[in-house]
């Protein structure tokens, strides 16, 4: 009986006439497109109240105040960072500057930046470094631009060196029956080639290089550590130590954190003690900010890459180059 219904029901839809099918269809379409218009319109509305929040409402309180500048990770030049520092120089509100560093270094180029920039800041503001795990290498670069240095009794600090890592790929290459091939301008160009040793001609070539960023960064450690050179040199040997032997060795001024360099602050440059401290860069995440971190987590994850720092190519002042931490 109910495959009797049933086929009387296939056959009464299918005797519907051709104008009643196409009623059907544009009733479906018409109410597939109003449910499409009523998601497009709360995610416009999503949008804009992210971006009132973002630029209509106000990014901080008033009032004077001490910024902390997080440096974390693998270092590399930031022009977003450099005009945040920058405008921690013009900034009349800012009465201080805590550089919060936990990180192995980066490129070289990107250390330089640091310091330089430091350097400026610190002509108009008093500056202070705390490393908290790990300050070494170019981020220690970036420590002593500032006017005093703290760090945990176990932190690493030092690393003072500079290297580019070279990988030889040759044989793998000519197990797998890959066989490459170029044209250059000159005999050093694209050298060392990732199929053949570092040797000869483009070794002496990057050797140069290197000894040539390693002897700034020495120079600089002597200057801004009030050490002779030669002292500076023989702590240069890439070595990384506790922050004890840091003190001990001259590397840093002290052990303590945060809480020791507001002391600081307040009884060598007249820091008020009762001043808030505020991060200011990285800059908070907001809105679509907060979307973008989503994606390039799921997209790494998706592509089998770690968090955090990837590896560098080229000139680095990095402890721990192969480190994915």
């Amino acid at each position: 009986m109910r495959q009797c219904r049933a086929a009387t029901e296939e056959a009464t839809v299918s005797d519907l006439p051709e104008q009643a099918h196409t009623t059907i269809a544009a009733e479906t379409y018409r109410k597939s497109r109003g449910l499409w218009r009523v998601l497009a319109f709360i995610a416009l509305a999503v949008a804009v109240i992210a971006l009132l929040g973002r630029f209509a409402l106000p990014q901080g309180q008033a009032g004077d105040y001490i910024a902390r500048l997080v440096i974390d990770g693998t270092i590399a030049t930031n022009p977003e960072r450099l005009a945040a520092i920058e405008d921690l120089a013009e900034d009349d509100a800012v009465k201080a500057v805590i550089i919060a560093i936990n990180s192995p270094g980066g490129t070289t180029a990107g250390g330089e930046e640091l310091y330089e920039a430091l350097g400026h800041l610190r002509e108009k503001k008093p500056t202070v470094a705390v490393i908290n795990e790990l300050g070494a290498s170019a981020a220690y670069m970036t420590a002593i631009a500032t006017d005093r240095i703290f760090a945990r009794r176990l932190s690493i600090v030092g690393s003072i060196g500079v290297l580019w890592q070279h990988v030889n790929a040759g044989k793998l290459l000519e197990t797998v029956g890959i066989d490459l091939d170029k044209v250059a301008s000159g005999p050093l160009k694209a050298e060392p080639d990732f199929d053949e040793p570092m040797d000869g001609a483009p070794r002496a070539s990057i050797a140069a290089l290197v000894d040539d960023s390693f002897q700034w960064f020495v120079d600089v450690v002597a200057e801004r550590r009030g050490m002779p050179r030669p002292a500076a040199l023989a702590l240069a040997d890439g070595r990384v130590v506790s922050g004890r032997v840091g003190v001990e060795s001259g590397l840093i001024d002290a052990i303590g954190g945060e809480l020791e360099a507001l002391a600081w602050l307040e009884a060598e440059r007249d820091v008020p003690a009762d001043l808030d401290v505020r991060t200011v860069w990285p800059y908070p995440e907001q809105g679509f900010d907060l979307l973008g971190t989503f994606l390039n987590s799921q997209a790494r994850a998706a592509l089998g890459l770690p968090e955090g720092s990837i590896m560098l190519d080229g000139l680095v002042s990095l402890w721990q180059v192969g480190s994915r931490s």
